[in-house]
């Protein structure tokens, strides 16, 4: 099995890929006006549509509700980053965790919660996963 991607369903399609675009630096790829993926090496982000739902079931997501997912990027320059989203809800000015990794922790346009994380310090675990 291999693990696939991650969609954002949200009402602003290219609100949120611009959001992202700018971020990462990837260009996102569009299938049309409802779906748009931003794909590196190591994953893909999909965003939706909320007129893509119903294709599912109907009512089985919403738009803007996260509060229990951190979407997470490895990046090359914590501080660069940062810099890029200016105007963006900042959750956490870049901070070097007690585990070893610089972070910085913003809302996307529909609240999700962003980590752009590199590590810090030799001591730093894998950067797919912090210690605990």
């Amino acid at each position: 099995m291999d693990f696939a991607s991650i969609r954002i369903i949200t009402a602003d399609v290219a609100r949120l890929a611009g959001f992202y675009e700018r971020a990462t630096g990837v260009e996102a790829t569009w299938a049309n006006e409802d779906f748009a993926e931003l794909r590196t090496p190591s994953a893909t982000l999909a965003i939706g549509s909320t007129r893509t739902v119903a294709l599912f079931a109907a009512g089985s997501a919403e738009a803007s509700a996260n509060r229990s997912v951190i979407i997470e990027f490895l990046v090359d320059d914590v501080e660069g980053v940062h810099e890029k989203l200016t105007g963006a809800e900042v959750v956490q000015e870049p901070t070097t965790m007690p585990w070893g990794n610089r972070s910085l922790l913003v809302r996307d346009p529909d609240g999700n919660l962003v980590n752009f994380f590199r590590p810090a310090t030799p001591a730093a675990p894998s950067p797919a996963r912090p210690a605990l």
